[in-house]
């Protein structure tokens, strides 16, 4: 096979996700009710997590990616631990379908970032005095499916 003038045709070049950088944006632990947080209990705690994702052009093909991560335990109304964490990277994408790239960005990148905030976020938990909190892992799919969701009748909403 060829491509009309005598010569195989070019292979179209293959994907490229690269990590250049991660790093923690921001971090901040409390435990505003400690020592008497610290007691054992008699009830497990309500823990709350709230998990976002945000991106930002770089360059051409360079994107930021925050993954933010945000949590509180309260036990009979009163705060045992709260926690705030911006967990980033810098990630190199080329060779990818325009229409690929948003998903790419928002699904793939804080999957990978995912394994490395979780264990800051158990080990502030650890070293505030608490048993390490182990995030259950995130389904990034659903996330993305969600946030696009909401994106798509807030902007319907706007339109009437």
């Amino acid at each position: 096979m060829t491509n009309g003038n005598g010569n195989p045709p070019e292979a179209a070049p293959a994907p490229q996700l690269n990590v250049l950088a991660q790093y923690t944006k921001d971090l901040s632990f409390e435990n505003p009710n400690a020592p008497a947080s610290l007691q054992p209990q008699e009830q497990q705690p309500n823990i709350n997590i709230q998990i976002n994702v945000a991106a930002n052009n770089l360059s051409e093909t360079e994107f930021e990616v925050v993954l933010s991560i945000e949590g509180k335990a309260e036990n009979a109304g009163s705060v045992m631990f709260s926690f705030e964490l911006a967990y980033a990277g810098v990630f190199r994408i080329v060779n990818v379908p325009p229409e690929n790239l948003h998903p790419l960005i928002m699904i793939e990148c804080p999957r990978l970032l995912f394994p490395f905030a979780r264990e800051i976020v158990a080990t502030s938990v650890r070293d505030g005095g608490f048993p390490p909190l182990m995030l259950d892992p995130v389904d990034f799919v659903g996330l993305y499916r969600s946030n696009m969701e909401r994106q798509a009748q807030a902007e319907a909403g706007k339109a009437n």
